[in-house]
């Protein structure tokens, strides 16, 4: 390891322990809700919140889910790229950029979630299930939070913290 690389890898091994616990987290609700859910027979939780079991061999909200399946190797390359580039921005970046980072990690984390499920399975699993009234938004999981939120913060550092000339807040 180079001297710079050296002293990245202890500011970039705690994105990577955060990325590390959303998958974990991930996939032991995956497995849970393999093993305690049947297949789109909805659990009331709670008002605008069921528990429902789907798979989706597409990609956000099930696009080219019926493409007929050359869409799961696509998306595993396209991952395994975007996996890539994350990893080396989140490798250069300066220790101040905590938001940033964090929100990549976040991102990386979800991405490699929904990957595992995509080369083992061929499809992802989904059980979050949010509605109001008859309208019902597509299932979900940890990692599709993940990554949600990772690109909220994201945005909010790129657009409201860099106009204001700052890193982090």
């Amino acid at each position: 390891m180079s001297k710079v690389s050296a002293t990245r890898w202890p500011y970039a091994r705690h994105w990577l322990l955060l990325s590390f616990l959303v998958v974990m987290l991930d996939q032991l609700t995956k497995l849970w809700a393999q093993s305690a859910l049947q297949y789109h027979q909805p659990i009331p939780v709670m008002p605008m919140f069921n528990l429902t079991l789907a798979y989706n061999t597409g990609a956000a909200f099930s696009f080219l889910s019926d493409a007929g399946g050359w869409q799961r190797w696509f998306f595993i390359v396209l991952t395994l790229i975007i996996c890539g580039i994350i990893l080396r921005w989140i490798w250069n970046m300066r220790a101040q950029e905590r938001l940033h980072a964090a929100a990549l990690a976040l991102i990386l984390g979800g991405a490699i979630g929904n990957l595992i499920d995509r080369v083992w399975l061929g499809y992802v699993i989904d059980f979050i299930d949010i509605y109001y009234q008859q309208y019902h938004w597509p299932i979900f999981n940890i990692a599709d939070s993940a990554i949600t939120v990772g690109v909220i913060l994201l945005i909010y550092d790129l657009f409201v913290n860099q106009r204001h000339g700052t890193d982090d807040e």
